[in-house]
């Protein structure tokens, strides 16, 4: 049975899968739009969700929250100060991933990951 096992493995240990979401959400933070395989960007997903609804309640424990996961102090600012009122009146489904199609090298499916802008 597959209880209590939620979530992608990736092909990596715990330590190993934590670390590379944890750059890639910070990537997609600070660049806005970055390219990944499918699996990585649909279990990144729900992870920027949760950063962005942090961001919107604004209040200290939230921004500790996120620092605690984004690896750069300038990203987290950015994620309070700019991209927090980009979202302020969405209620959720805040990137867009897109199919782009398979990696040269290994044919894996590639998609571009995107913040959504500014409606």
């Amino acid at each position: 049975m597959r209880h209590r096992k939620a979530g992608k493995e990736l092909g990596r240990n715990t330590s190993h899968r934590r670390a590379l979401l944890r750059n890639i959400v910070t990537s997609l933070i600070k660049y806005e739009q970055i390219e990944t395989t499918d699996a990585k960007a649909k279990a990144l997903r729900p992870i920027v969700e949760k950063m962005i609804t942090l961001a919107k309640q604004g209040d200290l424990h939230s921004r500790r929250q996120a620092l605690s996961y984004i690896q750069d102090k300038k990203v987290a600012h950015k994620l309070f100060d700019q991209l927090k009122d980009r979202f302020q009146g969405r209620e959720g489904g805040y990137i867009r991933i897109i199919k782009k199609g398979q990696r040269k090298g290994d044919g894996a499916s590639i998609s571009i990951v995107q913040l959504l802008p500014i409606d």
